[in-house]
């Protein structure tokens, strides 16, 4: 699996647990839900800047997300 699909599949994992909606989110860190579920579907680069934006709105480490283990 592609490193762009874990990371994904992290983003999703942590903002269900937060009770989000993928809209919610895209809300929290002004992007579009769109682009949220291209990123969670591992169909789009995501920045640092906003890949550390999602991370402080899920209230998670940042490590987390990128954590493929």
């Amino acid at each position: 699996m592609s490193r762009l699909k874990l990371l994904g599949e992290n983003i999703a994992k942590y903002r269900q647990k937060k009770g989000w909606s993928q809209e919610k989110l895209s809300e929290a860190v002004d992007l579009s839900r769109e682009y949220i579920a291209r990123v969670e579907n591992g169909q789009k680069n995501i920045s640092l800047r906003k890949l550390f934006a999602i991370a402080d709105a899920l209230e998670v480490e940042f490590y987390n997300l990128t954590n493929f283990k």
